[in-house]
């Protein structure tokens, strides 16, 4: 045990970015994890991110690939735009390291997810997607709270949502089946509506958007994006015996059995170091990871399901036999015709210098 404690684990994080540093201080919190190699092609990015970590020079790569075949990586963090989450999780896994740690979404279709899955069952990799709210200490108050009867059989989770599917509602979705134990979707009803030329991180995404969700447990979910009110990371659980009210603040709970709603606050927990300190625990043969990758793959085949549910104006049955994104086939096809022209990102101002869209 003395031995297996001196040795840590060696982490690597392509992509120097916003969240990025989530991933870094997550890793600082875990004594068995240490970050020694960076990869980002922007320099600026990566001395500035390498002076805040202590990370040395010689180990700060322009190129990732560089850095997976350089460093005898145990634990690898993907913290790029959507974009290269898959081919940078696919990379890394050829390189056979003990993990890797992939930001949310999984992907950018549902044929992404399950390549990543491939090359990380092929070369025997453990792969986490960074749904860090798992390890919201009110989310998972909720769960328990759920699962011990305290609102009865739920019946209805609804969340508000914005900046597209991929992005913040990615997140809602995975707390829907979080919050209920993780059922599995079954089907889906959705639609959308794309009038401008929207993009999030270089992602074609939708103006607005709404979607049902059938969960196996005989829950409905539904979840608005900027339709009706301010969006949030949370939802309210509707049961047949009383409602929980969920936020990353605390847990409101009202049934049968009180007569005034119970506050149960977060505990404020750091989601970022739970998360990659479970990972550590997993690797070290603990219990699965509860970010584990099915879960990136569940919110992503729902998202890929509303927009099928639009493209094929129909209830999706699950799982989804589309393996490509519908929103890019349906504005492909122009069944999403610009009324108002204009590219704009609603992320720009996370790139550098002059650019106003990834070069």
């Amino acid at each position: 045990m003395e031995e297996k404690m001196a040795s840590k684990y060696r982490v690597g994080i392509i992509g120097c970015g916003g969240i990025a540093n989530a991933h870094a201080r997550g890793y600082e919190g875990v004594e068995q994890a240490e970050i020694v190699a960076l990869a980002d092609p922007v320099p600026a990015a990566l001395d500035k991110f390498a002076n805040t970590y202590d990370v040395a020079k010689e180990n700060c790569y322009l190129d990732p690939r560089e850095m997976l075949d350089n460093e005898n990586l145990d634990i690898i963090s993907v913290a790029t735009w959507h974009k290269l989450h898959a081919p940078m999780t696919i990379a890394a896994c050829a390189r056979s390291p003990k993990a890797v740690l992939c930001e949310k979404p999984m992907g950018v279709s549902l044929g992404e997810c399950d390549e990543m899955l491939i090359a990380a069952n092929r070369n025997g990799v453990k792969v986490v997607i960074g749904h860090q709210r798992r390890f919201n200490s009110a989310w998972t108050d909720a769960r328990n709270l759920i699962a011990e009867g305290a609102i009865g059989e739920p019946r209805q989770i609804i969340c508000h949502g914005g900046q597209g599917l991929l992005n913040d509602c990615s997140h809602l979705l995975d707390m829907m089946r979080y919050v209920l134990s993780d059922p599995a979707p079954q089907w889906v009803i959705g639609n959308v509506e794309r009038k401008t030329e929207r993009y999030e991180r270089d992602i074609q995404i939708e103006d607005r958007s709404a979607g049902i969700v059938g969960f196996s447990n005989g829950c409905i979910g539904m979840l608005l994006q900027e339709i009706g009110r301010p969006n949030y990371q949370g939802g309210i659980v509707y049961g047949a015996d009383g409602i929980a009210d969920v936020t990353e603040g605390r847990v409101r709970l009202l049934n049968n059995k009180s007569t005034d709603w119970e506050e149960r606050p977060s505990d404020g927990t750091n989601q970022h170091v739970a998360q990659a300190q479970e990972l550590v625990e997993w690797l070290d043969g603990g219990p699965e990871h509860r970010g584990e990758a099915k879960h990136g793959r569940a919110a992503i085949e729902i998202i890929m399901a509303i927009y099928e549910s639009a493209r094929m104006h129909e209830v999706v049955q699950l799982p989804l036999r589309t393996h490509a994104n519908p929103l890019d086939l349906m504005i492909e096809n122009g069944d999403l015709p610009i009324e108002r022209p204009g590219r704009y990102d609603i992320r720009a101002f996370l790139l550098h210098g002059e650019s106003m869209k990834p070069e």
